[in-house]
């Protein structure tokens, strides 16, 4: 099982970024795929996530109308796209892929929002 993030990197205030994650070594389309980020000193925290064939998608209220999380099955990779970025955006930005009692996570991409 592999999940790898990229995308990331440095961008400047009211930049925008499209992070992707490429799943491999599971049945992508039958999971639950969200993206979580984790801020210097503070705890892991839910951004989004997405359905398993992808009709319905939640956020967190901090980047609602901001960032827009999608998933294509046909090529095992969900993708989330990230708007209007500010300073405190910038985190490390995991994948985690969830089903019943599994849960996988990928290693993190870390985005960086900085004039």
């Amino acid at each position: 099982v592999q999940l790898v993030e990229s995308g990331g990197g440095l961008v400047q205030p009211g930049g925008s970024l499209q992070l992707s994650c490429a799943a491999s070594g599971f049945t992508f389309s039958s999971y639950y795929m969200s993206w979580y980020r984790q801020a210097p000193g503070k705890e892991r925290e839910l951004v989004a996530g997405i359905t398993s064939a992808g009709g319905s998608t939640n956020y967190a209220d901090s980047v609602k109308g901001r960032f827009i999380i999608s998933r294509d099955n046909g090529k095992n990779t969900v993708y989330l796209q990230m708007n209007s970025l500010k300073p405190e955006d910038t985190a490390v930005y995991y994948c985690k892929a969830r089903r019943l009692n599994w849960e996988y996570w990928g290693q993190g991409t870390q985005v960086t929002v900085s004039s």
